[in-house]
């Protein structure tokens, strides 16, 4: 696959930058020589005050829309691979001739005007209408059910109607609230930095307008495969020709003395988040029982808030068996340099009103505990209709399960890896949000191998750690650059397989590393 950073002009030459409205750079609607332009660069301006990047692909060029739109990124630090353009941020993907947003967490497609050469100039004309959704050939199913209302089940929902799907969708969500941003909860939401109507993935009338059966509160009580019915805890049976079983994974509750009391908190959930918030607000002293990333997350949202935060975990250092020790000694340290106390090597042995007791019998005072020691698949309705199971549901490269017709995500899909050789599950975001797209398509007859290499990102105090690959087990890193500095990546190895690539502010390198992967698993 031939992929391309994109060589930016510098500020002085073209003025690039600015907002979503920005008027810098040049003006596209009045062309641009294409001698300015090189093979493979691009450049930032506007058409008609609204930000735009030109890029040319050799004899080809294309005016796209210059944000990201899931957090506005700037696309001019991302990454051309093929035909599409990447997000430096969080990896969503663009198609260069449609504008259409091909992979997730992006889901709305980016502006894009026609493009025009005139002897030695290009234009931007005319704004181009969205793409023709496609038309599903006669095998597609009168109907589909998708259990979990996650991050896959969302992901599948949007891709069905974007696939020109147009037979009946049911979504079931056990969680009240419908389809939201849940990476967010443990981090500005959290932090008090983003409000809560930030985090709706899409509002209540898209439901409507996409004739979407949104089903929220509901539990499912048994799936009939014979019948191709699901049944729920109110009676109905919404039947399915296909089904996507997306339901996620839950909280690993401890046994500790205490973990009843009202000012303890897990967090999955919407409501768990409000919850901790309101807490927060009244709290002096935070213990957090867990140094996983959701725990860590959760105590640089409690330090934001001024909240003085303890954290408990029973490793030698944060995060070592994940992002191995280079990482693990930075993470502690940037934690450490905003106040949280770590207790490491130590459990707690019970918890009561006013603190928590240590396994050693030491004693840290407090009004508020969060845990997050990780979380377990939610696999009961997989095991209760028989489907094959192994640390999750068994899927195959295209996340069919056991039984025709039915396909899993997200949390509970453990599938074959390209680049590890082995059958993985992975608790990643955006992961999810793409096996949910891949099952959609593969629902709907298109027999698509699932590609993509995981990739999550994780934030502390404005440093952004992103993750490519998976690396469970590894025996050596390998780190460049400077961690102190900000400006470091790590990459994961067992034996001479490299696994993973972790990087801080080195977006190219991470998009690279992703390319990289995608073209050794397509190879396989």
């Amino acid at each position: 696959m031939r992929y391309i950073e994109l060589q930016r002009p510098q500020l002085g030459e073209h003025g690039m930058g600015g907002d979503a409205n920005s008027d810098q750079g040049p003006d596209f609607g009045r062309g641009v020589d294409v001698s300015a332009v090189a093979d493979g660069a691009m450049l930032r301006g506007h058409v008609g005050g609204e930000s735009a990047l030109l890029i040319r692909r050799g004899d080809e060029f294309h005016f796209i829309g210059a944000e990201c739109t899931h957090y506005h990124a700037p696309l001019s630090d991302g990454l051309v691979v093929g035909d599409t353009l990447r997000c430096p941020w969080h990896h969503a993907r663009f198609d260069l001739s449609t504008g259409r947003a091909l992979c997730a967490p992006a889901f709305d497609a980016l502006p894009l005007w026609r493009a025009e050469r005139v002897g030695e100039r290009v234009y931007a004309r005319d704004k181009l209408g969205p793409a023709a959704r496609p038309k599903p050939g006669a095998a597609a199913p009168k109907a589909i059910v998708i259990i979990g209302a996650g991050a896959a089940g969302f992901a599948a929902a949007h891709t069905l109607r974007e696939e020109g799907y147009d037979g009946a969708i049911t979504l079931i969500g056990a969680d009240p609230a419908p389809p939201y941003d849940r990476p967010n909860l443990s981090k500005d939401y959290l932090a008090g930095l983003a409000p809560e109507d930030w985090l709706p993935l899409r509002g209540d009338d898209w439901y409507r307008e996409q004739r979407i059966d949104l089903r929220l509160g509901c539990a499912v009580k048994k799936i009939r495969v014979n019948e191709r019915e699901v049944e729920l805890e109110d009676g109905s049976t919404p039947a399915y020709e296909r089904l996507l079983l997306a339901t996620g994974a839950e909280p690993v509750r401890l046994p500790t003395p205490g973990m009843d009391l009202p000012h303890v908190h897990y967090l999955r959930t919407l409501k768990d988040s409000r919850a901790i918030v309101a807490a927060a607000e009244k709290a002096e002293r935070a213990v957090v029982i867990g140094a996983s990333f959701i725990g860590l997350e959760v105590a640089a949202s409690l330090r934001q808030r001024k909240i003085e935060t303890h954290v408990v975990a029973p490793e030698s250092a944060p995060m070592e068996r994940v992002l191995g020790p280079d990482l693990a000694k930075f993470i502690r340290a940037l934690h450490e340099e905003r106040g949280v106390v770590f207790h490491l090597g130590r459990t707690v042995a019970a918890i009561d009103a006013k603190g928590a007791t240590l396994d050693d019998g030491a004693r840290v005072d407090c009004d508020l505990v969060v845990v997050g020691v990780g979380v377990r698949p939610a696999l009961s309705l997989a095991q209760e209709c028989g489907l094959a199971l192994d640390n999750g549901v068994l899927v195959d490269e295209r996340l069919e399960t056991s039984a025709p017709g039915i396909f899993a995500a997200g949390d509970i899909a453990r599938w074959p890896d390209k680049i590890s050789g082995e059958r993985i599950r992975v608790e990643h975001w955006a992961l999810a949000e793409r096996q949910g797209q891949t099952a959609a398509r593969n629902m709907l007859g298109a027999n698509e191998r699932f590609e993509a290499a995981p990739f999550f990102w994780s934030a502390h105090y404005g440093v952004v750690i992103s993750y490519v690959g998976h690396a469970q087990i590894f025996d050596r890193t390998e780190l460049a650059g400077d961690l102190a500095a900000h400006d470091a990546s790590v990459a994961f190895y067992r034996g001479e397989r490299k696994l993973a690539v972790a990087t801080l502010f080195r977006d190219i390198d991470s998009l690279r590393a992703e390319a990289a992967f995608e073209e050794a698993i397509r190879k396989n």
